[in-house]
């Protein structure tokens, strides 16, 4: 996972381009659930982290549209983004875990796939292979036995 990395005006850096202030981010701590015994029944240490994709002042229009795109299915209707840590008994450890979980979602996001063009093999490349299939069709037909076409 990536680290997060807090600047000056404390804000997580996901790209050298893309930095989310923290102010975007709500945090909710509440009672996990599962195992744990007295601990967890007492103790506000889940994290939710809430961030408005399509309002956050983080991203330019391309990018907001893509992110939007790209993470359609885990937005609500606001387009707001939220991602939920329990890993750990401390909140501080969750709180942690909940945002480098959010750089590395938005950064796998914003990455833009290099456009694949088309290429045909040259000539020679296609001569090439043709004889080397001649080639291993006369190694295999030189294993039968004589007279059993």
């Amino acid at each position: 996972m990536p680290r997060v990395t807090p600047t000056a005006d404390d804000a997580l850096v996901v790209t050298p381009s893309v930095t989310i202030p923290r102010h975007e981010l709500v945090v909710r701590a509440t009672r996990a659930g599962g195992p744990g015994g007295q601990h967890v029944n007492t103790s506000s240490t889940r994290i939710e982290l809430t961030w408005d994709v399509a309002g956050s002042a983080a991203l330019t229009g391309a990018q907001r549209a893509r992110v939007l795109e790209r993470l359609a299915s885990r937005l609500d209707g606001d387009g707001r983004l939220r991602l939920v840590a329990a890993d750990t008994r401390s909140q501080a450890q969750n709180r942690t875990l909940a945002e480098r979980r959010l750089v590395a979602l938005v950064a796998r996001a914003l990455v833009v796939p290099k456009v694949r063009r088309a290429t045909t093999p040259s000539r020679a490349q296609r001569a090439e292979r043709l004889a080397e299939k001649r080639r291993q069709g006369e190694k295999k037909a030189a294993r039968r036995r004589p007279g059993d076409d």
